[in-house]
This record gives C-alpha cells, structure tokens and sequence, in this order.
C-alpha cells in the first residue's frame, strides 16, 4: 500500500519544460498514487472524451463512473487513490505491464481481500488455479463465460432459463406484451420491475373486465355482439347525425331541400374525374338523400362509398334490436339505439390494462391465479444474488486494466509527455501522406463545421480531410501541416492516411483553416507573390491585346467589305509614333538608372558588399518572415483538442522546432544517386539569358564608371601637345599673351590645317 514519505512530508513532485509549459514527471508508482496532491491548475488536461481516441475505450468506460461520455479529473483522482489502496507496490503500474501479480494485491483490507478471491477464482474457472498474475485476457473470457451463464447477476432473466415452464410462459408473455430488457448474454428477458408492471395491468384489466358483469343488461346489450354493435355504431355516427339534420333544415325551410343534398354542379366536378367507391368526393356526400321526416335508409338507395358500414351497422345493431327486417332507422329509433350502447362505449372508454388484452380475460385470469409471478421472482432473486461475486470479478478487470493503461492515459492527460516526446499521443489518429509530405498532427473530428470555429484559434494550418476505405468505413479528420508551404493545397487534393492499426485510407481534403507554415514559405512569399503578379499583368495585357487585336480585324473585315462596294483604296498602314518609341527609351532608361544606382550602391560598399545583398534580402522578406514567426510561435494544440470535446488546461504550444518534427517533407534516402539530366527538360532559348546577362554587364560597366574605378583600370592615351580644342580636354591651357604683343606665327603646316578645315 502507497505511503507517504516516512519523515512525513509532502510527495516530492518534479517537473519539466516542454511546448513552455511546466509538465509533471510521472515516472514512479509514488507519483501515480498521490495524484490528488498535484494542484491541477499544473494538470494539461482537465477532461477527455470517452470516444474517438486511440485508446483502450473499455478502459476509459470503466473510468468514466458517471457515464457521461467523458473521463474527468475527479474520476482520474478516484482510481489513482484506489490504487494505492488495493497495490502493495504501485511501482508495477508504470510502463503499462498486461498482468497484475496476486501477491501484489494488498490483502490486509476487505476490498483487497475480495479482489484477491475473485482473481483466483477467475483463475481456477480458466484452469490456472497455479497461476501467479491475472491478465486483462484473464478477465475478458470470464467476462464472456458470466455472460453466457444463467446466472450473471445483472437481475434480467431470459424465459428460457426460468426452469418453471409455466412461469417461463409467463415470462414470454411479458416480453410480448411489454417488451424486454437486454441481459447481458444479449438476450431479450424481464427484470422485477417489468414483472411488477405487468402484473398490475393484468390485475387492471381484471377489475375492468368485471365490472361487465355486475350489471350486463346495461353495459351488455347485445351479449358477446355487443362490443361489435358499438363498434359499428361508431363508424357510421357522424354521417347518421349529418343525415338527420339535413331532413331538418329541409323541413324547416324548403327552399333548402335541394341544398342540402348538393347541387348538380357538385356531381359535375366529380364526375369530371376518375371516380372510386372511397373518392373523397363520393365519401364527403351525404349518407343518403334527405327529406324532412324521412328514415335513415340502411339499404338501397344510399350514398355508394357509405354502404358496406351500414350494412354492418344494420347486422350488429339493428337487427339484434328490430329484428332482421327492419331496413330504416327514425330519428327516435337512432337516438334510442344510442342511448342503448352508452353504457357499453363509456365502459369501454375506461379500459384499463389494455397492452395486456391480447392476452383475453380468460388467460389473464389464469395467470392472475398462478404462482408465475414467485416463481419468476425468484429467478430474478437468484440472478441478482450473485451479483457480488460478478461485480468482484468486474473489479479485477478494473484492475487489470488500470493496470496496464493507467499510466499511459496520466502521460496524455495529467502531463503530454508522449505527445511532446513524439511517441504518438492517444489524439493522434495517425499519419497523412500529402503533397509530398507527411504529418502526424492528426485527430479524429465528428463535425468539421462545428471544430473549424474554435480550432482556427490554434493559429495552424489545417486541412479538414475525409477519409474512406473500399469496405466502406468512414472519417474524418483534421490535420496539422507544420512544415513545407501550402502552394499545392487545396480543397479536393487526395492524399493517403495511415491509421495507428496501420490501415489506409483514401483521404480527399474538403475544408481547410489558412495559417502560416513555415518561416521558409514566408521567405519566398514575396517574390512568388511578385512573379504571381508579373503573370496575372503579362496574361490581362495579352488578353487586351487579343481583344484589341480581334477588334481591329473585325473592324478592318467591315472596312474591307465597305471599301469593296465603294471602290475606295484600303487606308495606308499607320506609321510608328515617334511618342511610342521616345517613352521606350525613357522607360528603358529609368531601368537602367535604377539598376545602376543600385549597382552604384553595392560596389560603394566594397569588401562589405555581401552584407548589402544580405540587407536587401531582408528587406524584401523580412517583413512576411517577421508576421509568420510572429503567428507560428503562437501555435497551440489546445483549441484542436478542445474543439474534440477535451478541456485542455494548459497553452500548450506548438514551436518551430516542435512543427518542423510533426510534419516531414520529402528528402532523398542518404547514399542516393541521383542523375541531374531530364529528358523531358523544355529547350530554353538562349536569348533571354543573353539579354539578361548583356544588362547585368552593362549596369556593371555604368557603376564601375560612375564610381571611377573604369578610369583607374583602363589608360587614357593623350593627344599630341599642340592639337586643342574644345573636344581634347587634354590640350594644356594656352598662355595669355603681353597686352599689346603681335599673335603667335602659325606653322606652316597648322596654317594648312586650318586653311583645310575653312580656317
């Protein structure tokens, strides 16, 4: 049995960091056992769902002790207190071991005690009576056996296994006319309060039928036929009413005659259509035709669709009171044929005990006067009388189980080492392989509309995924993608998921929540943004072109056909504007200016020139870079559970490091060839690298110039001394003559020069 240390002082928790969450360390039965000494503000999770984990649900039911569909940290807090009562050594519950030791069992307390007969007896049923520990298969077959038995303790008792035949009758009867309850060998049977239940309406209906007989001249007119008469009766009462009152209008007023027994454009419209006996035309039309003070013919001429019920009316009613020769009623004669059968409708009206009636008076008597009802209560007696002894053994397998799953669920519940250990959490349902990546975030949804709201606060990218398998099953789940871009998703992209059983599914995406990925799709989201709208401007100018283009032709095809009639020369092809060709050059220009200033810029910098292309890397990616880091260090697992029905207590982050684990993109096997020449490769023009190339030069060639490095490299030979000019900046200045001095003399040979050239 757990103890607390023996200086009496409180259990020593420790804790780790992880997803930047303080996480407690479960390692040691102590830690198990003392559970409700953790503050659970420090528990991950405060609740989970019974269902759509990957997890033993037989467990989770057995956990679940209010059976409200979800495991809750006071049930958690209960079975690891029962534990440390009923194990001496609670160390053998870590690692999830199938197979509790029975000298591990503490048999100093009755629970103990009772837990450790029950376990040998399980045992001894199985054949082991030698055997040292009880396994969850252990107490799965004697499971199976207690439920096949006639005797399994859940106070439901098959007919069938009633050894009174009489009282098994009985019990038939019940579940006919009650319906039954399921025992726990699947069969249909009844338990104490069904036998209750049914016994008393036998008895109501006893009591009812009696009162038949105390006065039978009232309530029994007509004997045995009686029930007959009333019946017919009824079915034709309101029509027999309807008829007299008709005769009535008609005689106080006679212009209503023909009124009341409809007109003939009534017939007309019915006639108009396919008639039958039981046309809700032919049926709406009086029993008869009305006259004032006329009987109610029960034959003969009477409404079609009405005939075969007054017929039985006249059988079961009216000849047993006139006589088989009476073939119409007076108002007098139906008002006292009325009151005759009142007594018997409103007996009738009180039945009591009516689910047991098919069984008719005579049985119900019999079985009111029988010994059924002891004997089926004491089947039902002795199937609850070993209800302990099947409770003890549902207790062993409680243990069993905590035995070998308790310490898994506290590593996914109290802390989430496994998830954060990347051992597969009891939440993820497995692997989706999509879009050249695979990714292990992936839990099982019932309602993507319902979870799509609350899990977008997880600021991961999600993609809602519907799964199927050619036997028919179906899932869905919703998947984490932490790592790669999401250029390639979108909603109908199939893919392949990998359940933890290891079965694949055909997975199709049919909803997706957007968020950032990754820091390197941030990176290149610029410049495929940029390239994005370079193509979407390239194709609306060629569009306009086109539509240009198809606009010209069809006006110069009209043109064409008008010149042709007219006789008039087509028009002279339009000349190149001259406008066009200068904003060309300007535009073609300011690119070069800008290139070359930017050139001009980096080579300014010198030795430090790497660090300005670094700099206007950042520049243009650093933005996007800085918003996706931003929101990816803000992922957090807690609303995808959430929204799954857990409560989880905890931010439980998803960092970058964490991401890039959760989610592998395709990488070639280490010690791969790999063969660099495609085949299939488009043959590129060498013009556009040429072109580019030629540019890149040319704004080289323009920086080195305006920085001076052009003129350091390159040596500038002067022109002779004596040839100036205004175009030779090389000449030396020439020298101020005297003030009144003659002109130089010119040389011969500069004097033909300058003659030559029109002085």
């Amino acid at each position: 049995m757990a103890t607390t240390p023996k200086d009496g002082s409180p259990h020593r928790w420790r804790f780790y960091v992880a997803g930047g969450v303080n996480q407690v360390r479960i390692d040691t039965g102590a830690d198990i056992v003392h559970l409700a000494d953790l503050d659970q503000k420090l528990w991950v999770a405060l609740s989970c769902p019974v269902r759509g984990l990957e997890f033993d649900e037989r467990t989770l039911a057995l956990l679940d002790t209010d059976t409200d569909g979800r495991v809750r940290a006071p049930e958690v807090v209960q079975a690891s207190t029962w534990l440390g009562t009923v194990l001496e050594d609670p160390d053998t519950l870590v690692g999830g071991r199938d197979g509790v030791d029975l000298l591990n069992i503490d048999a100093s307390t009755p629970e103990g005690r009772q837990l450790l007969a029950s376990a040998k007896h399980i045992l001894a049923g199985l054949g082991k009576p030698t055997a040292a520990t009880v396994t969850v298969d252990d107490t799965m077959k004697t499971a199976q056996v207690f439920a096949q038995a006639r005797l399994n303790g859940d106070g439901v008792v098959p007919p069938d296994t009633i050894d009174d035949k009489a009282a098994g009758q009985v019990a038939a009867e019940i579940v006919d006319c009650l319906g039954g309850t399921i025992d726990r060998s699947g069969k249909q049977g009844v338990d104490a309060a069904r036998v209750d239940t049914f016994f008393a309406e036998c008895a109501a209906y006893a009591s009812w039928a009696a009162k038949a007989t105390t006065d039978p001249a009232s309530i029994l007119p007509f004997g045995e036929g009686t029930a007959a008469a009333a019946v017919a009766y009824e079915a034709i009462a309101h029509k027999a009413e309807d008829y007299f009152l008709r005769g009535r209008l008609a005689a106080y007023d006679p212009r209503a005659q023909s009124a009341v027994n409809r007109n003939e454009e009534a017939y007309l419209d019915a006639a108009a259509k396919d008639l039958s006996i039981t046309a809700l035309e032919v049926v709406s039309m009086p029993i008869a035709l009305s006259e004032p003070g006329k009987a109610l013919p029960l034959c003969g001429a009477v409404n079609p669709a009405w005939e075969g019920k007054l017929e039985a009316f006249r059988v079961a009613a009216v000849v047993p009171a006139h006589g088989k020769d009476k073939k119409a009623l007076t108002q007098a004669e139906w008002d006292a044929l009325g009151a005759k059968l009142a007594p018997f409708r409103a007996w009738a009206a009180a039945k009591a005990g009516a689910r047991v009636e098919k069984l008719g008076i005579a049985r119900v008597k019999e079985i009111l006067a029988g010994s059924a009802k002891t004997a089926i209560g004491k089947a039902v007696a002795d199937d609850l009388s070993v209800a302990p002894a099947i409770d003890a053994h549902t207790q062993v397998e409680r243990l069993a189980r905590y035995h070998r799953d308790f310490h898994k669920l506290l590593l996914n519940f109290v802390s989430f080492s496994d998830f954060y250990a990347r051992k597969k959490a009891i939440f993820q349902a497995g692997t989706l392989y999509l879009d050249g990546r695979a990714t292990d975030l992936c839990v099982v949804v019932n309602d993507p509309g319902k979870h799509g709201l609350l899990a977008g606060m997880s600021r991961t990218y999600l993609a809602y995924v519907d799964c199927t398998r050619p036997s028919g099953e179906k899932m869905t789940i919703a998947a984490g993608l932490t790592a790669g871009d999401s250029d390639n998703l979108f909603v109908g992209r199939n893919g392949l998921f990998y359940d933890r059983k290891g079965r694949d599914w055909d997975a199709q995406i049919s909803k997706i929540v957007d968020s950032p990925i990754s820091i390197g799709q941030a990176f290149w989201s610029p410049y495929k943004k940029l390239l994005r709208w370079i193509e979407e401007s390239v194709a609306k100018r060629a569009a306009a072109a086109d539509d240009a283009s198809n606009a010209k032709l069809q006006a110069a095809a009209v043109a064409t056909a008008d010149l042709g009639k007219a006789g008039a020369p087509p028009p002279a092809p339009k000349k190149l504007d001259i406008g066009v060709v200068a904003a060309l050059g300007v535009a073609v220009g300011g690119i070069t200016a800008a290139l070359g200033a930017l050139l001009q810029s980096l080579f300014g910098l010198g030795f430090l020139m790497p660090l300005g292309l670094l700099g206007m890397v950042l520049l243009i990616s650093g933005p996007s870079m800085l918003i996706a880091w931003l929101k990816l260090r803000r992922r957090n697992l807690g609303p995808i559970l959430d929204a799954n029905g857990w409560a989880v207590n905890a931010l439980t982050r998803v960092n970058i490091p964490l991401g890039r684990s959760l989610t592998s993109t395709a990488v070639l096997p280490p010690g791969s060839e790999r063969s660099l020449l495609d085949p299939f490769a488009p043959k590129k023009s060498p013009w556009p690298r040429i072109i580019f190339w030629l540019l890149i030069l040319a704004g080289i060639v323009w920086g080195l110039w305006k920085t001076g490095f052009l003129s350091k490299w390159v040596s500038v030979v002067p022109a002779p001394a004596h040839v100036w000019g205004p175009w030779n900046c090389t000449c030396p200045p020439a020298a101020t003559p005297p003030a009144g001095a003659p002109p130089p003399a010119i040389p011969p040979a500069e004097a033909g020069m300058d003659a030559g050239m029109g002085g």
